[in-house]
């Protein structure tokens, strides 16, 4: 009887680490108010962090979505983008929670020390940044303009591709230009 107990306690702990979100497209609203640790072992608060700047977050939920975050990464890389980038890996869950500074190590592992500032990871507002974007297809990354008060003006989140790049890239001109034109 108490293996049975054990055996249901540990199943309904270990599903139920992992809530399901429906995908929704945030544009127009403030991105959630959270925080995290920078890999490099900063306590960060997310937007306050980003000191009123326009940002550009690559938000990933499981670590399968780090090859489409690399996309992003050197197609920005490589087309110039000068808007300040964060990666935020937002991770749910009781267990990845318990583990997290060996997650974080094994990050540091295949990440360069200079770019360990820019990497963000949220294990206790995790559910809560999933929940504000969806996450299904989570192999996908979640890519997002911030304005300078947290509001979102761009979002993806079906894969990177050229043509999705080029709308990020024609949101950041224009919205830059709308600066330039109101006088700001």
């Amino acid at each position: 009887m108490n293996k049975i107990i054990l055996i249901i306690s540990s199943i309904l702990v270990i599903t139920g680490c992992s809530a399901k979100y429906p995908n929704r497209i945030p544009v127009g609203q403030t991105f959630p108010s959270i925080s995290g640790t920078s890999l490099a072992g900063r306590d960060v608060s997310i937007p306050e962090e980003f000191g009123g700047k326009q940002t550009i977050l690559l938000l990933g939920y499981v670590q399968d979505a780090q090859f489409d975050i690399d996309r992003w990464l050197i197609g920005m890389d490589q087309t110039k983008v000068q808007t300040n980038i964060y990666e935020i890996p937002a991770i749910q869950g009781f267990w990845p929670g318990l583990f997290k500074d060996r997650i974080d190590e094994g990050m540091r592992g295949g990440i360069p020390e200079e770019l360990w500032k820019i990497v963000i990871t949220v294990y206790e507002d995790g559910s809560l940044v999933q929940q504000f974007t969806g996450n299904g297809n989570p192999r996908n990354a979640r890519v997002m303009v911030l304005d300078e008060q947290g509001m979102i003006l761009f979002f993806h989140d079906r894969g990177f591709s050229v043509a999705a790049l080029n709308q990020l890239r024609s949101h950041l001109k224009s919205n830059s230009s709308k600066k330039i034109s109101d006088g700001n």
